[in-house]
């Protein structure tokens, strides 16, 4: 059976070449098998449990960037605002503003990504490109000083058709290239597209992913 270590340390190889950022999403795993991955170099873990990710954080070593990639409630975004590194998934205006202040509580600046909902399920969640478009054009977001929207999230249907899943992720990307253009042309920190997990990550790199967030690679199954 190979290591967290070995697993880690294969999936960073094939991405040397790349400029592409590894998530390792972590949720559910024990904190033992964090630091087998902090040892081997990995710093940017990901979770989508607020009470999970507060309790990993009070005990891993302070030099990680926790990113949060779950479903984010407003109630919950007091607790993480202090320390996260980056809120993968804003899927509404409310929740941007929620997160301004109680970053702004923090004395922070919190980086953030807006999730496009395009997969063929009902259960993820997300902005419909033209509900984003409609948001991002009204510009209410521009008076939020302690937010920084850094760029664009998404995920896949899960599916085996690969050639839905490019389309998914191809979408997102004419989306981003699109909004950088109208809205952040003067902004140098809109750079990122957080495409790509365990399952369609090769693809979401393909399509122009910037950061992948893969768990089952490298810990292995979740202990639910």
């Amino acid at each position: 059976m190979t290591t967290t270590q070995e697993n880690l340390n294969r999936l960073l190889n094939e991405l040397k070449d790349t400029k592409v950022k590894l998530v390792a999403v972590s949720k559910y795993h024990p904190v033992e098998m964090l630091r087998e991955a902090y040892d081997a170099g990995q710093r940017i873990f990901g979770e989508s449990h607020v009470q999970e990710m507060d309790a990993k954080h009070d005990v891993m070593p302070k030099d990680i960037e926790w990113h949060f990639i779950g479903h984010l409630q407003t109630n919950k975004v007091k607790y993480i605002a202090p320390y996260v590194a980056m809120i993968h998934a804003v899927d509404t205006l409310k929740l941007l503003k929620e997160i301004d202040k109680q970053a702004e509580k923090a004395s922070r600046t919190v980086d953030c990504l807006l999730q496009v909902h395009v997969a063929k399920e009902e259960t993820k969640f997300g902005f419909l490109p033209d509900e984003l478009r409609t948001m991002l054009d009204e510009e209410d977001w521009k008076s939020l000083h302690h937010v920084r929207i850094r760029g664009l999230m998404c995920m896949a249907t899960n599916t085996d058709n690969q050639e839905q899943i490019h389309e998914e992720f191809k979408t997102v990307k004419q989306l981003y290239e699109e909004l950088k253009v109208r809205h952040f042309c003067h902004e140098d920190s809109f750079t990122e597209l957080s495409m790509g997990m365990s399952e369609d990550y090769k693809i979401a790199i393909e399509e122009g992913s910037t950061m992948i967030r893969v768990g089952s690679l490298i810990f292995g199954a979740r202990n639910y």
